[in-house]
């Protein structure tokens, strides 16, 4: 599997310790050495290989992969509609993609952010689609199938959940976003599809 936007490895190592899976964990910001030595403190480090790169420029062979996955990443690089042909040249025919990422519900393109959202992260809520959006942006590259696509039940408590228990201030940024989304805009796109 190629974990996309990896960070420290999070999904890596569940990957590697719930699927008993190979990874790749790819990320462009995250030092390779850094990522490794914590691959080797939660003992995953004979099932995934880090490497520093970007997405953009994958140093894989062809058909490489029989699946890519990416969790809270996407929203970075995953809008260029040159990006989905590259990740598929690395993925096995009959391979699954998969990703979730920071969405609105209603999408930024057919209605401006709400306050509270852009106030803490600015621009980057342009990046936040809604699943329709993302499963419209994958159907239009005509090379993949089976595309489901869905707001994640329950994302923005889950996320309000994340931040406290990462001992987040309550009146920090992110609580303080999430707790005036009384209109339960934020959420996380979830959307898979199969390589044709």
């Amino acid at each position: 599997m190629l974990d996309l936007g990896c960070g420290m490895g999070a999904t890596s190592v569940f990957l590697a310790r719930e699927c008993d899976a190979a990874v790749t964990a790819f990320d462009l910001w995250i030092d390779e050495d850094r990522l490794r030595s914590n691959l080797e403190a939660q003992g995953v480090s004979d099932l995934v290989s880090p490497i520093n790169g970007d997405v953009r420029d994958l140093p894989f062979a062809d058909a490489t992969f029989d699946a890519i996955v990416s969790v809270d990443a996407f929203e970075y690089f995953g809008t260029d509609v040159r990006l989905l042909p590259s990740l598929l040249r690395v993925l096995k025919p009959s391979g699954v993609i998969g990703m979730t990422t920071p969405a609105l519900r209603t999408d930024p393109y057919e209605s401006f952010p709400p306050d509270h959202v852009t106030d803490v992260v600015g621009w980057e809520a342009a990046g936040w689609h809604s699943p329709q959006w993302w499963a419209t942006h994958w159907r239009l590259s005509g090379l993949v199938d089976k595309i489901t696509a869905r707001m994640q039940e329950h994302g923005r408590e889950d996320w309000l959940r994340w931040s406290r228990a990462l001992g987040e201030d309550e009146d920090g940024p992110i609580i303080s976003m999430l707790k005036a989304d009384e209109h339960h805009e934020i959420g996380f796109s979830v959307v898979s599809a199969t390589k044709k």
